[in-house]
């Protein structure tokens, strides 16, 4: 359904993710906004792990109602508040993937809409039409 790039010219990546994916034509997309890590009751994990375990979860539901799950990912975008959550970021999400990896970014920001907030992640999934 999609397939990983990742030429020999260039450097390879630093964590398990592909540079680049390519995906056929005839495919259904879902755009994930970006999920912070509030679970349905509200509650926000104090630490950078548990507000992305919370983010993914909320990023599966969203998939599972489009019939989707992690394997149709194609792309993530995370932001972070600071290189100490980098770590627990990447744990969660190194843990939840496996091959062929999803593109993906990483960015460190200045916050968000609320100061307890320390992750955001955002995806794009793919799947046959």
């Amino acid at each position: 359904m999609h397939k990983p790039l990742s030429p020999s010219s260039i450097h390879p990546p630093f964590a398990p993710y592909s540079p680049g994916i390519e995906v056929s034509s005839r495919s259904r997309f879902v755009f994930v906004s970006g999920q912070l890590g509030i679970d349905k009751d509200g509650v926000i994990p104090p630490d950078a792990a548990g507000q992305a375990r919370v983010a993914f979860d909320n990023i599966l539901a969203i998939l599972t109602e489009a019939g989707m799950s992690f394997r149709d990912v194609v792309k993530l975008n995370a932001y972070v508040t600071g290189r100490e959550h980098l770590r627990g970021y990447m744990d969660v999400r190194n843990a939840l993937f496996e091959e062929p990896y999803p593109a993906s970014t990483l960015m460190i920001v200045s916050g968000f809409t609320r100061p307890e907030f320390v992750v955001e992640i955002e995806a794009i999934a793919a799947s046959p039409g």
